[in-house]
């Protein structure tokens, strides 16, 4: 089963456990005019995500189905959500849109260039495009002006089931290191790359100065968010072997 809960006004953490990965699968919902949902979960966690979100809002309600990148865990279960919620648009990348999600959805996607807002009624999200962090061409990440939210999809990766916020940067960024030293080797090795843009791009995320980052597996974050982003930098040319320099 999903838990529910509200890290921010309005801003609700879908959270599921799975045991055998000893990882959380986090999808956030933003309640609102036109209400969005970022991340939908495996098509397996359909029912359950879809659960949760009506202890909130009606599902059928969903404006926007929002993700960084075409992934299963991002966007796996989009078209059950679509068929659900018949106003609900998926939400990404121009090139997400263009390579993949305009094939695979049952509805066209709109597709956001980099800086481009989308408003959805209280709130205001800004499209923030950075290719292959944390990979794939199309990834890019969401961040609501308003409340200062960064929804960063796998950046700040933590396993293990964790509580649903935090406010220690050092915290953080030590569970953040465990997982990535844990992901150097075996079938998930080089699970993020690391390359000549890495760094200018998690530049660009902490120009944002978020005050909360919400990340799809661990907690989230409550706090200096320019700062942690700015370590999480460090940690990557720390962590990770430089074996793809362009």
């Amino acid at each position: 089963m999903a838990t529910v809960t509200e890290i921010a006004p309005d801003l609700f953490r879908i959270c599921t456990y799975l045991p055998g990965l000893n990882m959380q699968f986090n999808q956030f919902l933003v309640r609102d005019v036109q209400p969005l949902l970022y991340h939908t979960g495996m098509k397996a966690m359909f029912s359950a995500v879809r659960d949760a979100i009506a202890t909130v809002i009606d599902p059928a309600a969903l404006r926007w189905i929002a993700f960084s990148h075409f992934e299963a865990d991002e966007c796996g279960a989009l078209n059950e959500f679509l068929a659900l919620a018949p106003t609900a648009q998926p939400l990404c990348s121009f090139v997400g849109a263009m390579v993949s999600v305009n094939d695979f959805a049952i509805r066209p996607a709109r597709g956001l260039q980099d800086g481009e807002t989308v408003a959805t009624g209280a709130r205001r999200l800004r499209f923030v495009a950075t290719p292959h962090l944390p990979h794939c061409w199309e990834a890019g990440h969401l961040f609501e002006e308003t409340q200062r939210i960064l929804l960063c999809s796998d950046l700040f990766h933590q396993d293990g089931d964790v509580e649903p916020l935090i406010d220690s940067p050092h915290g953080l960024l030590a569970r953040a290191k465990d997982t990535l030293l844990r992901y150097q080797t075996g079938p998930f090795a080089n699970y993020l790359p690391f390359t000549s843009n890495t760094e200018a791009n998690l530049a660009k995320l902490a120009a944002t100065k978020p005050a909360l980052i919400a990340p799809m597996h661990g907690s989230s974050f409550k706090g200096d968010g320019e700062r942690a982003l700015r370590e999480l930098a460090k940690l990557l040319r720390q962590v990770i072997p430089d074996k793809n320099p362009a």
